[in-house]
């Protein structure tokens, strides 16, 4: 399986894109396909068709997925993005830490 730097229900900043400069939370990770899924991030309009009789059609606004290159993960400490490191704690398991203040992503 491919790992991310980002995680589901993290904080981030997109750094590039049409979209550089927004913070939201991460609301799905594609770790296969390396992209992920931002809140009010690249807004994309969709527009559906009544399938089922008494359904209205219309325009759906939802978030598309962006790629995880394009974002960094906001430290809750230090609130900068930072970039993500690793550290292997006494347990032998293995935590993201901050790089810019060293405190740990995970809970």
């Amino acid at each position: 399986m491919a790992s991310m730097h980002v995680k589901k229900d993290d904080n981030v900043v997109v750094i590039s894109g049409k979209d550089k400069g927004k913070k939201g939370k991460v609301l799905i990770a594609m770790p296969k396909e390396k992209k992920v899924v931002i809140e009010k991030v690249n807004m994309l309009t969709k527009h559906t068709r009544p399938r089922k009789q008494g359904q209205t059609g219309g325009i759906i606004h939802q978030e598309g997925p962006i790629n995880a290159s394009n974002v960094m993960v906001v430290c809750s400490k230090c609130n900068k993005a930072s970039r993500v490191g690793y550290k292997v704690l006494e347990d032998k398991s293995k935590a993201r830490v901050c790089k810019k203040c060293g405190e740990t992503f995970d809970k």
